[in-house]
């Protein structure tokens, strides 16, 4: 039987990064989740187990609350419906509450901080990190802002 893996990102740079992830796919009973936006509603049609949490932005704060408490109960529904031992994110936001209920309920969390930052961490790399099983970085410069962290180099 194949180990339940949840792959979970926003859409856009933080979703292309965890697609770069596709050959383990077909490895783990994988589920995919991310934001539904019309950019990605095709992958529905090519991946067996995707779910899709609401679209929201940080800057339009008062929807972006209700979004988030939204996403977080729809997170809690999608992991108690897979119950995954690993759960593996390439980041933000969308991704922060799945990690906390994995780890609550006993998942590995491996949290990969995005390309995109060579010198800054991100919000949800600061929240996650503290709670992730392994934490990879893909600039070696990073591993001064997370020294518990693995330079993993790029996943392009």
């Amino acid at each position: 039987m194949k180990k339940k893996v949840i792959f979970i990102s926003s859409t856009g740079g933080h979703l292309s990064e965890m697609l770069e992830l596709s050959d383990l796919f077909s490895i783990y009973d994988s589920t995919i989740v991310t934001e539904k936006t019309k950019s990605n509603l095709y992958l529905k049609e090519k991946y067996a187990s995707v779910y899709f949490l609401v679209y929201g932005t940080k800057t339009h704060f008062i929807s972006y609350f209700f979004k988030f408490i939204y996403n977080f109960f729809k997170s809690l529904y999608i992991y108690l419906k897979i119950r995954p031992s690993v759960i593996i994110t390439t980041g933000t936001h969308t991704a922060v509450s799945m990690c906390y209920i994995g780890k609550l309920f006993g998942s590995k969390i491996i949290y990969i901080e995005t390309l995109a930052n060579r010198t800054t961490r991100t919000l949800a790399g600061k929240i996650v990190y503290p709670i992730a099983d392994y934490f990879l970085v893909q600039w070696e410069s990073m591993l001064k802002l997370y020294p518990k962290a693995i330079y993993s180099g790029f996943i392009y």
